[in-house]
Order: C-alpha cells, then sequence, then structure tokens
C-alpha cells in the first residue's frame, strides 16, 4: 500500500501544556538492565516507539519475561538474573535502532551462547567496527560483514571470561561507552573507558540505579564487575529532550507562541540545546526541578522571541548531536550567522543528516553551506512551501514539520517514521495549534 505524504500548514501561533514522551536512551538502557535483574521492575514512561519496542523484542526473545500494561506508557519486567539470559532461537531484530544493535552487541559478548543480530537495511549501512573493536579486544569474538563493520553480527561464546580494558575512545559516543560498560560488568576485571569530551551518561546513571559502583573521574568512567544487579522496584523515565526541542524550537521561532513542557530530562550531558537557545536569545525558563531516580527533570516554559545567530563547536556536539536538524531550523529565523563545527558523526546517523538538512531544507529555499564536520547558515531567511523528503529518518521529519510551520507549510514525504521516537508527534503538533491563540 502506498504510503501518504503529509501536509504541515502554517500556523499563526502555538500554545498549550504537553507532557513529553519517555526518552528514548533512558528507556532502552532501562529494559536492557531491568532484563538483566532477578525481581520485578516496573517502568513508568516508558517510550512505546519503534525504537525502544526493538529493544523489548530481543529482551523477550532471550527470555526476559516483560508485560505491556495496557493503555499505559509502564511495562513490568522480570529477568532471570545478570547470567539468565537465554539463547534466542532466531535472529535477533533491531530494526531501526543504532541504541539496541550496539548497546545489546556488549551484553551477547560475554554470554555462553551463540548469538545474530541485524537491523533494517538503514541500520545495516551504519559502522559497527567502533563498538566491536574495544568489545574484541575484552575477548568477544564477533564476525560480520566486511570484517564486522557492518551488520549482521554474529557473536559466539568467548574464551572464558572477557578481560577489563583501558580504552580510549577515538570519539566521543554514548553507544560505544555503553556497549564496553555493559560488557564490562561480566569482566575478571575493572574496565576504564575514556572519552575526548564527555557523551550523554545515562548509562552511568542507570548502572548506579541498579547497585552498580560506578566511577567517574573527568572524561573517565571506571565499572567494576559485579555478581549480580541490586534493581529498584520501580524505575521513572524522564521526558525525551531530544523530542521537547522541536517545541522549543517550534515555540521560539513562531510569534505568539507559549509552550509548557513538563517532566522534561534535564540531565547536564544532554542540555546542549538549552544552552544554545538561551545563548541565541531563547525565552526559556526552566521551573519546579527535581528528580526521577538519578536524572534530573523539569517542566519547561518556552515562549517566542528574536533569535540571533552562534557558533557551536565540537565541545558541545555530544550534548545535542540529535537537536542539530532541528537546530538548523531555529538558525535560518536567527538574525547572523550560525557556524556548527564537529558535527561529523551526523553522517552515520539514520541518514548522513548534514546533507539532508541541507538537501531539505533547501528545498524550502533556505541557503545553506554543507561543510564536511558542519553547516554555515545565514539568517533570518524566508521559506517557500515545498515537498521534503524525511529519508526515512524521524528527526529529519520532525525538523521538516517545525520548518513548515513557522513559514509557508511543507509536504513531508514518509512522514510516518516519527514513530520510530515520538509516536504523537503530528497529534500533538495539531493539538497546540488548536489551542493557539
Amino acid at each position: 500500500m502506498k504510503k501518504q505524504n503529509r501536509i504541515i500548514k502554517p500556523a499563526k501561533a502555538l500554545s498549550g501544556t504537553i507532557s513529553i514522551p519517555g526518552d528514548k536512551s533512558v528507556s532502552h538502557r532501562s529494559i536492557m538492565l531491568s532484563g538483566l535483574a532477578n525481581t520485578s521492575v516496573t517502568i513508568n514512561n516508558f517510550l512505546h516507539a519503534q525504537d525502544c519496542l526493538s529493544t523489548v523484542a530481543c529482551m523477550k526473545a532471550m527470555g526476559v519475561n516483560v508485560e505491556i500494561v495496557a493503555g499505559s506508557q509502564q511495562l513490568k519486567v522480570t529477568g532471570n538474573g545478570l547470567f539468565g539470559l537465554q539463547e534466542p532461537t532466531d535472529i535477533l531484530d533491531a530494526g531501526n535502532s543504532g541504541t539496541t544493535l550496539r548497546l545489546l552487541s556488549g551484553i551477547l559478548a560475554a554470554q555462553p551462547f551463540f548469538s545474530v543480530m541485524t537491523g533494517d537495511a538503514s541500520l545495516r549501512k551504519r559502522p559497527m567496527g567502533r563498538v566491536i573493536t574495544p568489545l574484541s579486544q575484552m575477548g568477544a569474538r564477533i564476525a560480520g560483514r566486511e570484517s564486522a563493520r557492518y551488520a549482521p553480527l554474529a557473536i559466539m561464546p568467548p574464551n572464558g571470561s572477557l578481560q577489563g580494558i583501558d580504552y580510549i575512545m577515538p570519539v566521543a559516543s554514548a553507544q560505544i561507552k555503553s556497549a564496553i560498560m555493559l560488557a564490562a560488568l561480566f569482566a575478571n576485571s575493572p574496565s576504564r573507558i575514556t572519552e575526548p569530551y564527555p557523551s550523554r551518561d545515562h548509562s552511568e546513571c542507570m548502572l548506579e540505579s541498579f547497585g552498580v559502583p560506578v566511577a567517574r573521574s573527568g572524561n573517565t568512567v571506571i565499572v567494576n564487575p559485579v555478581k549480580e544487579l541490586n534493581a529498584p522496584t520501580v524505575l521513572d523515565v524522564p521526558g525525551d529532550i531530544s523530542s521537547a526541542a522541536f517545541w522549543l524550537v517550534a515555540a521560539t521561532i513562531i510569534p505568539g507562541s507559549e509552550i509548557t513542557l513538563t517532566g522534561v530530562g534535564i540531565n547536564p550531558t544532554r542540555t546542549g540545546i538549552l544552552d544554545v537557545l538561551a545563548e541565541m536569545g531563547a525565552d526559556i525558563a526552566v521551573k519546579n526541578q527535581r528528580w526521577s531516580g538519578k536524572e534530573p527533570i523539569a517542566d519547561i516554559t518556552v515562549r517566542s522571541s528574536d533569535l540571533k545567530g552562534v557558533t557551536l563547536d565540537v565541545e558541545i556536539i555530544p550534548r545535542l548531536i540529535d537537536e542539530i536538524p532541528v537546530l538548523a531550523v531555529a538558525a535560518l529565523f536567527a538574525r547572523g550567522k550560525t557556524v556548527i563545527r564537529g558535527a561529523e558523526e551526523l553522517r552515520v546517523k539514520e541518514t548522513d543528516r548534514l546533507a539532508a538538512v541541507a538537501a531539505e531544507l533547501g528545498k524550502l529555499g533556505a541557503q545553506l553551506e554543507e561543510t564536511p564536520d558542519g553547516l554555515v547558515i545565514e539568517g533570518p531567511q524566508k521559506l517557500n512551501f515545498a515537498q521534503c523528503h524525511s529519508h526515512d529518518d524521524h528527526r529529519m521529519a520532525m525538523a521538516a514539520a517545525v520548518a513548515g510551520l513557522a513559514s509557508q507549510g511543507v509536504e513531508i514525504i514518509e512522514p510516518d517514521c516519527v514513530a520510530i521516537s515520538y509516536p504523537d508527534f503530528y497529534t500533538v503538533l495539531e493539538a497546540l495549534r488548536m489551542h493557539s491563540r
């Protein structure tokens, strides 16, 4: 059946109060670690989106009991202990989820059974060698296409226990770091992982919630092997700031708008979007700060305001890597030049996001310079109605929708990929428009 395009009409203003769906990164980690525990864990505000459900399916295939509570964003998970995973009878399918494939590689590398993991066409093009290299140094036995650079990956039992590792990462990546940390739980000695710049630390927070002692020193994290996990009875997943980013930008650039976002995760390793928008001149108030387990959360109110161009350098990129497509939209409405550097990691996401941002916003009439590691955008610019392709990339689809809302509208090809991280995105968009003044 032919997929339907979606037309986003311009909005006069946006207003309302909305709850942000559960953080995708935290949801992945919550189901993985709960599945390695031997007591029942209730996960609240779990993100029931395609990527996270891929992780659920993989864990269930290895004997973890997962009950999805009907009509709620809640899971009840009961594992068989740290060493209780069972050999899957079929290939594990990570779908479009790089987090599923990379993090589970760390867990599976230590298991005494054979497993194979794959994903969709997009995921099979994403580099896996950066994870396989450190895991192999720990003693993992992993084979894959082009010398394990790409999935499918076949993972054999190690010869004995995995070895602890002292690894200096060539790039700042939470997925690489997390894969090593998860493998380190099963190793015979501590592991030290050092990044060039800090990436998101949800794995560190989640491991601590499960009683794993994690030492942090600058850009280095040290994980000791454990015999079992001390699981909490309840985990609350914060709202995803990467999903909130689309509304933060939309309300900022559409005159007369005011939106309050409730329960948003404000982990300092993820709040680059707030820092950059504040530097650009956005009117953002962070209120009612509190804790959700080891994760800080807050309510955020954003009002429309005039923006100015800024420069983003490599140090901040790991803290807002997923938000760059929508920040590029914000830059089109800002006075002056915005320069984004050090973001070459975007070329190996669901699509080459730097090329996709330049091409698709260009169809709306935007003038952008694509550089090897970023973008240069001079604003403000006037955008026209056009047809844009999502490249089947959820963040591209939502960034295009924000651009259309703030200008003359847009028609999105393959719009339904938003289900990867934000299934209700278009419903929320229309609700905010309906309540606009």
